[in-house]
């Protein structure tokens, strides 16, 4: 398919010459420097005659009014890309102008460079470099806009915004200035129903602990979109609470974390899991029983029946003593599910809010976070911190080893 092409345009190339206006200056396309393309030179010098045809604007030599030259000298049929030596090769080729073209691939673009010596007057004409998207298949088109930008003539603005390499922010996994896995210490304070099941006594089915503990994890990270300025994370922790106080409270966090500017502010929100002991109870809140606002479960209240009421005959069933309901002294008093340390465990589900900012000091970063964790009637509010090493700086691209 390549080499019909080029048939073609050689064919074109020698009809089209004839046709040349005898007044237009003449010009020669010596071959092309060509760096981490496929293309070879001699296509590439095709490609630039043909265009140069096309724009009517000179007498353009092919590779066959330049052969008798090009077998002199080694240099002009391979090396000749400096002014002084196209100079030479455009005095013993006799023409006005001689283009020679750079085509370089790197990386994710293609760079084109052409440029026109004034033969006579041993200086260069006219000159210029446009940077393209790396689509080497449309090579021909790139140097079509490159020749009539620099010969004043109009280019077709669609297929030049198609063509043009986009110098975009940088979007790639390993971009992040900042990577926040490590230790976190914290602490947290109680709210609602886990205050209250932290306080209430340990015979009551509570924790009798203060309603503040400690908190201790690990903060894994790992960024899926990130740029100079801006990093979005998913964030796992690990974090154990109450150990101060002899409890221990295990959870883990999955988060959505958004990392904006180089001062290292952050915001993140997620999911947490953990387990809880549950069991069907109610309080006494009229204190109709003792001890005021007391926690029963279903086996508490039993065994207070039994103490309070058990020889009483109105309780008594076939000669079984038969429990009272305790909405029989209170109307209100229906069992409901709450927090008991004696209960059922369950998986325990929460959603998590964090704000925070990374210091640096050198090398090392210092995260700092407050959060609230909430689940239904309560939640934990708290602050944490962690620190990490930055070892080594991560390149951009792994690709090609740019930072």
């Amino acid at each position: 398919m390549k080499t019909n092409f080029l048939f073609i345009s050689t064919l074109l190339l020698g009809f089209t010459l004839g046709a040349q206006s005898t007044d237009a200056p003449s010009i020669a396309v010596a071959s092309p420097y060509v760096n981490n393309l496929t293309i070879k030179p001699e296509s590439a010098a095709k490609m630039m005659r043909l265009e140069l045809i096309k724009m009517a604007k000179y007498k353009v030599y092919d590779e066959f009014d330049m052969a008798d030259v090009l077998k002199v000298s080694d240099e002009f049929r391979t090396g000749c890309f400096g002014q002084r030596c196209l100079g030479k090769m455009g005095q013993e080729l006799k023409v006005d102008f001689v283009a020679c073209g750079s085509f370089d691939g790197l990386g994710n673009k293609i760079v084109v460079s052409v440029k026109i010596v004034d033969v006579k007057n041993q200086s260069i004409f006219k000159s210029s470099v446009k940077e393209f998207d790396n689509q080497e298949f449309e090579l021909q088109r790139m140097i079509e806009i490159v020749l009539k930008e620099m010969n004043g003539i109009s280019v077709d603005k669609v297929l030049s915004d198609k063509l043009s390499f986009k110098n975009e922010v940088i979007t790639s996994n390993n971009v992040g200035k900042i990577n926040n896995s490590g230790p976190r210490v914290g602490v947290a304070m109680l709210t609602g129903s886990l205050n209250e099941f932290a306080t209430r006594s340990e015979d009551q089915g509570g924790l009798g602990i203060a309603p503040a503990v400690s908190m201790i994890g690990y903060q894994l990270e790992g960024q899926y979109v990130g740029t100079e300025n801006f990093s979005a994370l998913i964030e796992g922790i690990f974090n154990v609470s109450g150990l101060e106080q002899g409890q221990f409270i295990p959870s883990i966090t999955i988060m959505n974390g958004f990392r904006f500017g180089k001062g290292g502010w952050e915001f993140a929100f997620g999911p947490g899991f953990s387990v809880k002991s549950v069991a069907k109870g109610f309080f006494d809140k009229d204190n109709n029983f003792g001890t005021p606002n007391r926690y029963f479960s279903e086996s508490d209240w039993n065994n207070y029946a039994l103490e309070t009421y058990g020889n009483d005959p109105a309780y008594q069933v076939n000669g079984f003593f038969q429990a009272p309901s305790a909405t029989a002294f209170n109307s209100s008093y229906n069992y409901n599910t709450y927090l008991d340390k004696r209960g059922t465990k369950k998986i325990n589900t929460s959603f998590v809010f964090a704000f925070g900012r990374t210091f640096r000091a050198g090398a090392l970063n210092i995260p700092v976070n407050l959060f609230y964790s909430s689940q239904k009637g309560g939640g934990y509010a708290g602050v944490n911190v962690g620190f990490n090493v930055q070892k080594s700086k991560q390149p951009i691209n792994k690709s090609t080893g740019h930072y």
